[in-house]
C-alpha cells in the first residue's frame, strides 16, 4: 500500500473543480504521479504550456507517416519496427500476398490492427475471416498465418493483453465481450489440412528460429479452454463520452 505525500492545498487563483471553470484568462496543466491513479495537481498558467518555440534532444516530438514505408513482405517478422521497449514492440507490416509459412511469437501476445485489406487467419484454433478495421489478438505461442488476395496494411503491437477493469460502468461498457469473435474449426479450416512439408518461423528474444514439419501442423480437430485468439472491429467499440467531465485516457481502454 503506497502512502503518498499529498496533503490538499490551494494556492492563488484556482478552480474548485478540476478541468472546468478555469480562472479567467488561464490555461490548465496537470502534474501527476502513477499515471491517472495517483496524486495530481492542476496548474493554471497565463500562457499555454504547450506553446514552446523549439525542442531538441531525445524527448522531441515525433510523427510517423507509415504510408511512406514502401517495403512489403509476406512474413510479419520482416515488419518495420516503429517503437519498442522492454514491454512493447510496435511495427508496421505491409503484406502483398498470402503467407507461405507459419509463424509463432514466443515473446508475447500479438495484436494485429488491419488498416487496409481483408483475408483469412488460419491458426491452431481454427479459421477466422478478417477485414479493414479489425483488431485481432493472437496469444503468445500460437501458430498462425494469413491468406489475402490484396495488399494488407497492419499495425502490429506485441505485448501481454488482458481486459481492463471497467468499474462502475459495468461489464458491457466500451464493448460487450459477446462481440469478441473466435476462430472456428469449420470447412475452410479442414480444407487447408494437408500432408505437405511446412515451415515455421519462431520469434524469441527478437531472433528467428526455423522449424520444419513433414506435415501441416494446423490439424486440430477440436479444443476447449479460456485462451484463444479474439477479434473485434473498431465499429463495435462504443467509447464513454461526457460533456461535463474530463474523462482520463484510461477510461477508453479496451
Amino acid at each position: 500500500m503506497r502512502k503518498w505525500i499529498n496533503p490538499p492545498r490551494i494556492e492563488g487563483k484556482s478552480s474548485r473543480q478540476a478541468h472546468t471553470n478555469l480562472p479567467e484568462g488561464t490555461y490548465e496543466r496537470e502534474l501527476g504521479k502513477d499515471g491517472f491513479l495517483g496524486p495530481a495537481t492542476q496548474m493554471y498558467h497565463q500562457h499555454p504550456p504547450t506553446n514552446w518555440s523549439s525542442i531538441e534532444g531525445p524527448l522531441r516530438h515525433r510523427a510517423f507517416d507509415t504510408r511512406l514505408d514502401k517495403g512489403s513482405s509476406n512474413s510479419p517478422w520482416d515488419a518495420k519496427i516503429l517503437l519498442s521497449n522492454s514491454r512493447v514492440l510496435i511495427r508496421i507490416w505491409h503484406c502483398q500476398k498470402s503467407m507461405q509459412h507459419l509463424v509463432r511469437n514466443a515473446d508475447g501476445d500479438e495484436l494485429l490492427f488491419v488498416h487496409q485489406g481483408k483475408g483469412e487467419l488460419y491458426c491452431d484454433y481454427g479459421h477466422l475471416s478478417f477485414t479493414e478495421g479489425d483488431y485481432i489478438v493472437i496469444p503468445k505461442g500460437t501458430l498462425w498465418r494469413l491468406e489475402s488476395q490484396q495488399r494488407l496494411a497492419i499495425l502490429m503491437i506485441e505485448a501481454n493483453y488482458q481486459l481492463p477493469e471497467k468499474g462502475i460502468v459495468g461489464a458491457h461498457a466500451i464493448f460487450d465481450e459477446a462481440m469478441l469473435d473466435v476462430p472456428e474449426i469449420d470447412d475452410a479450416f479442414n480444407a487447408q489440412k494437408n500432408e505437405n512439408e511446412c515451415t515455421i518461423l519462431i520469434k524469441h528474444t527478437n531472433e528467428i528460429t526455423r522449424m520444419v514439419y513433414p506435415i501441416n501442423p494446423l490439424d486440430a480437430v477440436g479444443w476447449h479452454g479460456t485462451l484463444m485468439p479474439v477479434r473485434i472491429n473498431w465499429r463495435d467499440i462504443r467509447p464513454l463520452m461526457s460533456h461535463r467531465y474530463h474523462l482520463p485516457p484510461m477510461a477508453h481502454t479496451t
